[in-house]
């Protein structure tokens, strides 16, 4: 019973922040819509013109946030994943040699351009997997993440691969927000300074009372203070994606046969651009999946010409969103045929030139 308890006031934490944020979007609703528009504002004209350009900015915001909070994190194709046999063979061999070799053949015929700094295929021990590129393992989601970002806690959910522009329109949502709700209150913030306190004491309109119109000076002080933080973290990920970086990739670069390169996978602003927002630009600002590929291969300087899909594909539970999978009789010389001689053939008499990831656990 305990252990239940406990994972569920672990769950009630984790869920705090995104209460916190739609809690002020909430009152911010409230204190710009009630108390400013409705009994601030003197003109009809302009509480029509307010309210008419605030609701569809606020409604992409939210659009946006629900998007990030729900959408499911990439999973990593079955074929990535070690049988358990083979999987505890692996983990419990001490001779390093053949440790290097195993990889080798598990990964001969999967679209793996990254390795650990060692020279390795990346190993994930938790899920007992072979890492995608890009892919990295969270620990409080408890999975490996399809191309991961982050794990972002105002979200209560990793930022990868299926959210990722979901996350960036938020943060371009919420900026803009933020800086509508500071410059239309603007006028209204300046005038609890220059008018006499009789002026908050009675209606402006007819409406309301003195400790009322303190809304729209904390609407004020909170949108500008949200706005700043958010033109910073904004600016990042949008330079994250003309470089075609994850958060991760920006501190510790991916690592190639010749060497970590945090521009691997870079093919120029406009194609970067394009991997994350799509083709079409009438859907780059709308809050609904459009990137490029499938999460598990991408396109790199050193392999420019790499589909994006180099696996086939399969329906799976993102938006829309395919993942690769593989039948066995379509790979009979791919991971799961090499399970099936390293077998038959002992795993004694393997070369060494691949690598072994010992602790495979990225968190951002």
């Amino acid at each position: 019973m305990a252990p239940a308890v406990l994972r569920a006031c672990c769950n009630a934490v984790k869920w705090a922040p995104v209460v916190f944020i739609t809690a002020i979007v909430a009152w911010s609703y409230y204190a710009y819509v009630v108390q400013m528009c409705i009994f601030t504002v003197d003109s009809i004209a302009e509480k029509v013109v307010l309210l008419l350009l605030y609701h569809p900015i606020l409604f992409m915001f939210m659009w946006s946030y629900w998007q990030t909070i729900w959408t499911k994190t990439g999973k990593v194709p079955r074929d990535f994943f070690l049988a358990p046999t083979v999987a505890e063979r692996l983990e419990s061999e001490t001779n390093e040699e053949v440790q290097k070799e195993m990889l080798k053949q598990l990964t001969k015929k999967l679209p793996v351009q990254t390795r650990t700094m060692s020279g390795f295929p990346r190993y994930c021990e938790k899920c007992k997997s072979v890492k995608p590129d890009r892919c990295h393992h969270c620990s409080v989601c408890s999975t490996c993440v399809l191309k991961m970002d982050h794990h972002c806690p105002w979200v209560n959910n990793c930022v990868g691969f299926t959210n990722y522009k979901f996350f960036v329109l938020f943060l371009g949502y919420a900026l803009l927000y933020c800086f509508y709700v500071a410059l239309s209150s603007l006028k209204y913030f300046i005038n609890f300074w220059t008018k006499k306190p009789s002026f908050f004491v009675y209606p402006m309109s007819g409406s309301g009372h003195g400790m009322e119109r303190f809304h729209i000076l904390f609407l004020f002080f909170v949108s500008v203070m949200f706005g700043i933080s958010l033109i910073s973290l904004f600016s990042y990920h949008l330079y994250l994606v003309c470089k075609n970086r994850s958060t991760l990739e920006a501190f510790r670069a991916p690592v190639f046969q010749t060497g970590p390169d945090k521009d691997g996978f870079s093919l120029g602003r406009a194609a970067n651009f394009r991997e994350v927002f799509g083709e079409d630009a009438k859907g780059w600002f709308l809050p609904m999946f459009s990137s490029l590929g499938d999460g598990v291969s991408f396109p790199s300087r050193l392999q420019p010409v790499v589909s994006y899909d180099t696996m086939g594909s399969t329906p799976s539970v993102g938006d829309g969103v395919t993942y690769p999978t593989r039948t066995v009789d379509q790979d009979d010389d791919g991971l799961l045929a090499s399970r099936q001689r390293w077998m038959e053939e002992g795993g004694d008499d393997f070369e060494a030139d691949t690598g072994y990831e010992n602790k495979a656990m990225d968190m951002a």
